[in-house]
């Protein structure tokens, strides 16, 4: 027979709630970006995204957390972008 394991708790966790997503916000926007996002942001704009993935993977620990950093990190940029035009 085959055996399935539970599901990942990390996997099935449910959605972040709204108050907690604004006060993150809140905070982001006072406290502005961390120094690994700024250099991640820098990297980007230099079209270095593989070397901004091996940054963020460094000290990150995972794959899967690096390359949501690094897309965390395009988006400010594109937000950015948006708000200079």
């Amino acid at each position: 027979p085959f055996f399935k394991p539970p599901a990942n708790p990390v996997v099935s966790r449910s959605p972040t709630p709204t108050i907690v997503k604004f006060a993150r916000e809140v905070i982001r926007e006072l406290a502005g970006h961390t120094p690994l996002e700024k250099r991640a942001m820098e990297l980007l704009k230099n079209g270095k995204d593989k070397r901004c993935l091996k940054l963020c993977k460094r000290r990150l620990g995972t794959h899967k957390r690096a390359k949501a950093k690094r897309e965390q990190c395009a988006m400010f940029l594109r937000a950015a972008a948006r708000k200079a035009k």
